[in-house]
């Protein structure tokens, strides 16, 4: 079986997703796929619009199901899916009922073995639902997994040297990948935000189809998720704005502002406390911090300044990333012609004396926000957003993945669509809902 792209359609509006699938399917794409997200907004009429504006193509509904496979099969069925996909963690009876009542319409039962923790036991799982009649299998690491930094590729090679049966996966494949999971024994290739976010989706599946028919990966600077090592690079992309969106928008450090207009900054922190003026600590922090750090000082948010002229440049020696004051700064001028990455709460021509109070390492709670040392900040003209260190892999993903979702909805704006075209405001309108809240009051 020739190696065929699969396109999760997981949007939630379905103009959207209908334009996103005829640029695909002008690359190349053959099997378009209702996405849960689509399915959940737009209900079974999904499917029937794909089946209508595209015969020629194969119809995914990706259902999910758990239980009352009959209906649930028969639904989709109905609605034009010629595949269904049912949850491997159901049981043997919701998938034998499920590949029971497809083929009375013809149709076809993939399971999906997302969710199920070991490889051992998804290894097993896929051998039962093959003797259960299943037509295929999809290894699936969901999309909460890819921001972790997982991968599908090691349970599907153990998954495909198992079974007999077509074998699609899923998880953040794209141009560079897809060539690595035919090898490893893929049949159908799941592609999801590397063809829908992208900004030319007739580009990016072409780019992806030829991957896969030569062999050889396609370079792509997008659609790619990191670990630890990747963390500084993948920020480095992305906004103080996207940073928010990541944390369900949250994070943000209040009451400090950019001193240098039009410099991002992305950096482990390294923090210092000290006393209103006293610039000691501030210094010995520049020599304690490792490259690529960013200080973050709280000197009380009040003057004299504790960072001027010669602690940028020795900070500049020493290959630091930016600093941030809750407190005052001075020597703005020639900061700025440095154009090093600096944040504070206010500006002063006042230096303080070098005391050498204060503590360097010590957690901070500055403008609303909880800082430790290795958190990440990220600072641009529109402020500052902390990550705990905890949540920096996954949350620098989420942000790649906000950033990449943004690149496809401006192009739409360029191509004449309006924000509100694209997001389909009205139709997520509670109209009439505080009305009736009014009238049970």
């Amino acid at each position: 079986m020739k190696p065929k792209i699969q396109l999760a359609l997981d949007l939630v509006n379905m103009s959207q997703a209908l334009r996103v699938a005829h640029e695909a399917v002008r690359g190349g794409v053959e099997i378009l796929e209702a996405g849960t997200p689509l399915i959940k907004s737009e209900g079974l009429e999904a499917v029937r619009k794909l089946s209508r504006e595209f015969p020629e193509a194969t119809i995914v509904a990706d259902m999910k199901v758990m239980d009352a496979g009959r209906v649930e099969t028969e639904s989709a069925a109905r609605a034009g899916a010629d595949i269904i996909h049912v949850l491997g963690a159901a049981s043997d009876s919701t998938i034998v009922e499920c590949i029971e009542s497809a083929r009375r319409y013809d149709a076809r039962i993939c399971v999906d073995l997302i969710g199920i923790d070991s490889e051992e036991a998804a290894v097993k799982r896929a051998a039962e639902v093959e003797e259960l009649g299943a037509y295929c299998l999809c290894v699936h690491t969901s999309i909460d997994q890819q921001m972790s930094g997982e991968s599908p590729l090691e349970l599907l090679r153990a998954v495909c040297g198992a079974i007999s049966i077509p074998v699609a996966v899923a998880g953040g494949i794209n141009s560079e990948t897809a060539p690595k999971v035919v090898k490893a024994g893929a049949s159908v290739v799941i592609v999801g935000g590397a063809i829908t976010k992208a900004s030319d989706a007739q580009s990016a599946a072409a780019a992806i189809k030829k991957a896969i028919d030569t062999g050889v990966p396609e370079a792509t600077d997008m659609f790619k998720r990191t670990g630890e090592t990747g963390i500084a690079d993948v920020l480095s992309k992305t906004s103080a704005a996207d940073i928010t969106e990541a944390l369900h928008n949250s994070g943000a450090v209040h009451g400090i502002r950019p001193i240098v207009n039009g410099v991002r900054m992305a950096g482990p922190v390294l923090t210092v406390w000290t006393y209103p003026g006293d610039w000691a600590k501030s210094v010995e922090a520049i020599d304690c911090a490792r490259p690529g750090q960013v200080l973050v000082i709280d000197s009380g948010g009040r003057p004299p300044a504790v960072w001027g002229e010669k602690a940028t440049m020795s900070a500049i020696q020493r290959k630091l990333a930016g600093v941030v004051i809750y407190g005052a700064i001075r020597d703005v001028m020639n900061i700025r012609r440095m154009k090093f990455p600096a944040f504070a709460s206010s500006i002063t021509p006042v230096a303080g004396e070098p005391k050498g109070q204060g503590m360097i390492g010590v957690p901070l709670n500055i403008g609303g926000c909880y800082i430790r040392s290795d958190d990440w900040i990220i600072g641009d003209d529109d402020g500052l957003v902390v990550i705990p260190r905890e949540k920096a892999v996954e949350v620098a993903n989420r942000a790649q993945s906000v950033a990449e979702r943004e690149e496809r909805e401006m192009s739409e704006i360029d191509n004449g669509s309006t924000l509100g075209e694209i997001s389909e405001l009205m139709r997520w309108e509670q109209l009439g809902k505080g009305e009736d809240d009014e009238r049970k009051r």
